[in-house]
C-alpha cells in the first residue's frame, strides 16, 4: 500500500506559497514523513520540513491520499498548483507543526550536540503528527534523535533521567532535555520488532521484569518527577474523567465498579510499579538479542499487569498463556503469596478502559485536523472492556 501526497507549501513566515504536484510514496503510514521529504527532494530539488496533517481520505491513517503542510526556505523553482489555504490558529496545535516550529527545535537540538563535542552534520526529519515530531541527527561522535512531545507526554523525560540511573542500557540514553517537550536521545542500534514472534515477546517480558521490580521503592520518587499516579486509589476517577465526554453507556456497570474491583486487585499482593503503559513489540529494538525498551510517553505509576496485558494483546490465546504464565511465575517467585493470575482476570477490562481513556486524553489535546488518526480508537478499546467483562 502507498500514499499519494499533495505538499501544501508556506514559507518561514506562514504565507502560503500553493501545493507541489502529487506524488506517491510506497510508505503508507501518514505519520511516516521521511520518505515523503526525500521523494520531494528527488522529484523537486525542494527541501521541506513537514508540519502536520491537513486531510486524508482514508478510514485509518494509512494510505490513499494525503495533504500536509510543508515548510520551505525560499520558493521552489518548480511550478506550484494553486492551493486554498486558511490555516485559524489553533491553541491545541503542536509547536513543531507551526511555521518555524522545526528550526527551532533543530537549532536547539545541534546547539546540544555541539555543548556535548558531538556536532551535527546531517539531520533529516522522520516523523510528525500529534503524538511526537521525530528527527535524525548524525555526525562524527554518532547518531542522535531530536523527540519532541506534547503536553500529555512531558514526563517522559523523567521516566528516562530515572531509568538511567536505576536501570542502565534498558532502554534509550537521555543526552538533554529543555522540560518544554524537548529530548535529545542517544541512538540505539538495532530495528524495532513489529510482529515479533511469542519466543521473543517472552525475552522481552523477561528482560523488563527487572525494571518493574527495581521501581518499587521509587514510586514515590518517580510520581513527584511528574509521572501520572495511575495507582488503584487514582484510577478510576482519571479514567472516568477522561471518558465523561464519551458514549460510555456500554460499560456503564464496568465504570461504576471500579474501586471495588480495583479492591480486589489489591488484595493479589503485588507491588504497584512504574509501568510502561504501552509496551508493544514495535516499542523495542533489537539487535544481536539485545532488547531495549523505547518510548515512554505513556508510562505512568501503576499495577505492573497492565504490561503484561499489552504484551500479549492481539494475540491467539495459545500465544498469548505463555506470555502471561511466565509473567505470573517471576511475580510469585519475587512476591511470595501474592496471586498474579486473578489480577490478570480483574484488570482485563480495566486494561480496556485505561486505553480508551488514553485516546480521548489525546482526543481532547490535538488540533481538530489531526484527530483522524485516532478517531476510532476510543469505541474500540470500549468495546474491547466489554467483551473482556463478560463471563
Amino acid at each position: 500500500m502507498s500514499r499519494t501526497v499533495t505538499l501544501v507549501l508556506v514559507d518561514a513566515g506562514g504565507a502560503p506559497l500553493g501545493a507541489l504536484p502529487p506524488f506517491d510514496v510506497p510508505s503508507p503510514w501518514w505519520q511516516e514523513v521521511g520518505p515523503v521529504v526525500a521523494e520531494a527532494r528527488r522529484r523537486y530539488g525542494v527541501d521541506v520540513a513537514v508540519l502536520r496533517l491537513l486531510t486524508g481520505d482514508a478510514p485509518q491513517p494509512m494510505g490513499g491520499a494525503v495533504t500536509y503542510l510543508a515548510q520551505v526556505d525560499a520558493r521552489p523553482a518548480t511550478p506550484l498548483v494553486p492551493a486554498k489555504l486558511d490555516l485559524p490558529a489553533d491553541p491545541l496545535r503542536a509547536p513543531y507543526a507551526e511555521p518555524g516550529g522545526p528550526a527551532r527545535s533543530l537549532a536547539w537540538a545541534t546547539a546540544q550536540l555541539r555543548r556535548l563535542g558531538r556536532p551535527a552534520q546531517t539531520a533529516a526529519q522522520q516523523r510528525t503528527w500529534n503524538l511526537s515530531a521525530v528527527w535524525r541527527l548524525d555526525g562524527p561522535g554518532g547518531t542522535a534523535w531530536l523527540k519532541q512531545i506534547p503536553p500529555f507526554f512531558r514526563h517522559e523525560a523523567a521516566v528516562l533521567r530515572w531509568l538511567g540511573r536505576a536501570a542502565p542500557g534498558r532502554t534509550s540514553t537521555l543526552l538533554a532535555d529543555d522540560g518544554d517537550g524537548r529530548m535529545l536521545i542517544e541512538h540505539v542500534p538495532g530495528e524495532d520488532r513489529y510482529g515479533a514472534p511469542i519466543q521473543e515477546r517472552l525475552a522481552m517480558a523477561a528482560g523488563f521484569h527487572p525494571v518493574q521490580l527495581r521501581s518499587v521503592p521509587d514510586v514515590a520518587e518517580l510520581v513527584a518527577a511528574g509521572v501520572p499516579d495511575l495507582r488503584a486509589h487514582a484510577l478510576p476517577t482519571w479514567i472516568r474523567d477522561r471518558l465523561a465526554a464519551h458514549d460510555t453507556s456500554s460499560v456503564a456497570s464496568l465504570l461504576a465498579g471500579l474501586e471495588a474491583r480495583l479492591d480486589e486487585v489489591r488484595g493479589c499482593g503485588l507491588p504497584e510499579t512504574l509501568v510502561h503503559g504501552d509496551l508493544h513489540p514495535g516499542n523495542v529494538r533489537a539487535d544481536v538479542g539485545r532488547h531495549v525498551v523505547i518510548d515512554w510517553g505513556d508510562a505512568f505509576v501503576g499495577h505492573p499487569a497492565f504490561d503484561a496485558l499489552r504484551l500479549a494483546e492481539g494475540l491467539p490465546d495459545d500465544a498469548a498463556s505463555p506470555v502471561l504464565a511466565e509473567w505470573c511465575a517471576r511475580w510469585r517467585a519475587d512476591v511470595p503469596g501474592c496471586a498474579p493470575e486473578r489480577a490478570v482476570g480483574l484488570l482485563r477490562p480495566v486494561a480496556a478502559l485505561r486505553m480508551a481513556a488514553v485516546y480521548a486524553m489525546f482526543l481532547d489535546g490535538i488540533e481538530a485536523s489531526e484527530r483522524v488518526y485516532h478517531a476510532t480508537d476510543v469505541d474500540t478499546y470500549l468495546e474491547r472492556a466489554l467483551a473482556s467483562a463478560a463471563p
